[in-house]
């Protein structure tokens, strides 16, 4: 609190000196635009959302085909951030004199994929794969960025410093998942599934912060470039879920030919609405809509009409990058 308090401080004696000296050192020009790109780093790691019924874990383990009993063989928890990733932005800035000025800028954000969960489960004693699932998440969002810009005001390499708050205006979490399953089907045959699916989280309105530390390098009278290190902390929690692409078929195969007797498929018009949504709760309780079983292959909720229930998960898109743009001045 107290480095808080001499923080403040300082910023305001520097405000007031600046206003003071504007008087006799007019700001050149008003208004000016910046365009930039950048690269983030994620710099806030945590545990991974579950990806349904699937833990954020990378999990290997056998199947015991006789007695159907399965063993976890080794797994690790899946951990990261959506703040990697690259992203653009527009600003309009107006400058209060020639030492501080204020900026609003508009960024968009495309993060990396990230492994979310992957569950490999093989026959005991050999290498066939009898199910894995595998999914991976990335996040592309627009955000708003309102922020104050204090400099010495140098004619020639002018460094600045920059703080504000990060306004989401649009975002998802985009979840791609890959599964497979081998099963025994009637009369000795296999039933081979596979399924592709998509799903998106929407969040809750939030609010972030971000601070950059540059240097503005002038090329022509009116036109400069600019180099800035930032840092973004933004922490998102989901508002619900929806799936948004889903293609299932198996295959019942004859083991001994490999020929396909028979093919059955579900599509996303095909899933129930529990199924295809999902309303976040901070707590699950005997009301929740959850599920009861499967009935082949459709999961079975309390209310198979009504969107299903599951715990809040949070995620992180800020983190610590490099920006370099153009400056004009008008």
């Amino acid at each position: 609190m107290k480095s808080l308090t001499m923080l403040s401080t300082a910023i305001f004696a520097l405000a007031c000196t600046a206003n003071a000296q504007s008087v006799n050192d007019p700001a050149p020009s008003k208004f000016y635009l910046k365009a930039a790109g950048g690269y983030f780093f994620s710099v806030s790691q945590g545990q991974f959302p579950d990806v349904g019924q699937f833990p954020p874990r990378d999990i290997r383990q056998q199947a015991d085909p006789v007695t159907g009993a399965t063993t976890i063989i080794s797994q690790k928890v899946l951990t990261g951030s959506y703040g990697a990733g690259g992203r653009g932005g527009l600003t309009f800035g107006w400058n209060i004199n020639k030492y501080m000025a204020l900026e609003g800028t508009f960024n968009y954000f495309h993060s990396q994929k990230n492994l979310m969960t992957k569950n490999i489960t093989t026959v005991k004693g050999t290498s066939q794969v009898a199910a894995s699932v595998e999914s991976h998440g990335y996040v592309n969002s627009i955000d708003f960025a309102p922020s104050l810009v204090l400099s010495p005001g140098l004619e020639k390499v002018n460094p600045y410093v920059r703080f504000g708050v990060v306004v989401p205006l649009w975002g998802n979490l985009n979840i791609e998942t890959d599964a497979t399953r081998n099963s025994p089907g009637p009369s000795g045959s296999i039933a081979q599934t596979t399924i592709h699916r998509k799903e998106k989280i929407h969040p809750n309105p939030t609010i972030g912060f971000q601070g950059a530390l540059g240097v503005v390098f002038p090329v022509a009278p009116k036109l400069g470039i600019f180099v800035e290190a930032e840092y973004r902390n933004v922490p998102v929690k989901g508002k619900d879920k929806e799936v948004t692409a889903y293609d299932e078929k198996t295959n019942v195969v004859n083991p001994t030919t490999g020929q396909v007797i028979a093919t059955t498929s579900r599509g996303l018009d095909d899933l129930s609405v529990a199924e295809k949504k999902t309303k976040y709760v901070t707590t699950l309780d005997q009301n929740s809509n959850t599920p009861t079983g499967t009935q082949g292959s459709q999961t079975m909720y309390k209310d198979n009409n009504a969107p299903a229930n599951d715990l809040k998960s949070y995620i992180n898109i800020g983190g610590l990058g490099v920006n370099a743009g153009i400056k004009w001045r008008f």
